[in-house]
């Protein structure tokens, strides 16, 4: 009964090893991808230190790096709770086993004790003759029989449980230095973390003082991005006249096959009344046909799973971005890229339009009621009508030649309105 609950344990014991392997596994990757990234934003930094002008840029870059590093130590954090858990675990686990062993040890002594004052043939026949019955008599011979072949199975447990033992104590053992890296390394990530908060704060004082050398960059920035979205927006209406009027004719021939039927003049549908149902319908209208709704949903149904449009590092999120007193709005997330970096198309869908501006390309996909948009391309391999497949290369990204800043921007439309992609991409 004893073993058999030492085995149970035994297999407790394995089953979290191998949960405890895969978590520290995915942990360890992740914190290795971090450290690559923060050394991709250092040489792009670099590079822009160079030029000895200060830009947002180089905020955004700092900031980025400054997240990376505190999600770092966050993942750090984690690797230090799960090596706790592992060590108490393991001391658990250690404890039970010299706990067994000494048991096991004990047994083992006594069975040795017996069989050398019976070790005699005449011994072993007092043993017998002492029975009461037959049937005690019998079982007593089993018993002597058998204790031998006990007493091998009981060492050959001891010298396993003694291996197990001392495999558990060199885990622990591993798991305690394990641990003390880590806690080494979060000391040092703590202290970089404090260095790159300290230079963010020397280039935004900087940066202040500098004032109409940060307005000029900010209003250059609000200019384009101001460019940029009309221009998509214009798209995205012509789009929705182009399916509004599909579906006035589409209305208009069903109202004239059901007239022809009834042998009644279909009534003209005046123009204030297509206003109202094509108003009623708004962007949805995008999605009308059977083929677009279907597309539409298969679309949805991806959300936070479609790949990145290209292999990089978030450098700026969806959303509001203030800089001394001036608010940014990004509708999008910007992607920092190696130089020539290939853009693919997130999801299966038709090129709505190719816009040159800024001195470089925008590329606006199609997918029933959604777009999504790639901009700051050096060059595109798609030209508008064309269908594209998920993964299909349609360009590459630029490099900002006065910084070399390799970056573009993706973002996700809904009929007329951007939505977040970070909720949209693995």
């Amino acid at each position: 009964m004893r073993l058999l609950k030492f085995i149970i344990f035994l297999a407790l014991m394995i089953t979290v090893t191998s949960a405890f392997s895969q978590s520290s596994s995915a942990l360890k990757k992740r914190k290795d991808m971090i450290n690559k990234e923060i050394e991709q934003l250092k040489k792009s930094r670099s590079k822009i230190d160079k030029s000895k002008k200060l830009s947002l840029n180089q905020i955004n870059l700092l900031n980025t790096q400054i997240r990376l590093r505190e999600e770092k130590i966050h993942t750090i954090n984690s690797e230090i709770k799960m090596l706790d858990s592992k060590i108490i675990s393991n001391t658990t686990e250690v404890r039970s086993l010299q706990s067994n062993l000494e048991k096991l040890k004990s047994e083992y002594a006594k069975m040795v004790v017996f069989a050398f004052k019976n070790q005699g043939a005449y011994n072993k026949l007092m043993f017998l003759f002492a029975a009461n019955d037959f049937n005690q008599a019998y079982m007593r011979l089993k018993y002597i029989q058998q204790s031998g072949q006990f007493r091998k199975k009981q060492a050959s447990n001891i010298q396993s449980t003694q291996v197990t033992l001392k495999k558990e104590i060199s885990i622990l053992d591993h798991n305690k230095k394990e641990k003390s890296t880590l806690l080494m390394d979060q000391i040092s990530e703590k202290q970089t973390l404090g260095k790159d908060k300290i230079q963010q704060s020397k280039i935004l004082t900087t940066l202040t003082k500098q004032q109409k050398n940060l307005q000029q960059q900010l209003a250059k920035k609000q200019k384009e991005a101001s460019a940029l979205n009309n221009a998509i927006q214009a798209a995205i209406r012509k789009e929705i006249l182009a399916e509004q009027r599909k579906a006035a004719e589409r209305a208009r021939l069903a109202a004239a096959e059901k007239a022809k039927i009834s042998k009644v003049k279909a009534p003209e549908t005046t123009a204030k009344e297509k206003k109202t149902i094509i108003e009623a319908k708004g962007s949805s209208i995008l999605a009308s046909s059977p083929a677009d709704a279907k597309l539409s949903s298969s679309f949805m149904g991806s959300r936070g799973r479609l790949q990145k449009p290209a292999q990089g590092i978030i450098t700026q999120g969806f959303g509001q971005h203030k800089y001394n007193n001036v608010t940014i709005f990004n509708p999008g997330i910007n992607i920092k890229t190696e130089p020539g970096a290939t853009v693919s198309a997130v999801y299966s869908g038709k090129v709505s339009k190719v816009i040159f501006l800024v001195n470089s390309y925008t590329v606006i996909i199609r997918h029933g009621e959604y777009f999504s948009i790639y901009s700051k391309l050096r060059n595109v391999s798609v030209a508008a009508g064309q269908e594209v497949q998920a993964r299909q290369s349609i360009g590459s990204v630029a490099t900002d030649q006065s910084e070399g800043l390799t970056e573009m921007q993706f973002q996700i439309w809904k009929g007329g309105t951007p939505v977040n992609p970070s909720g949209w991409i693995l």
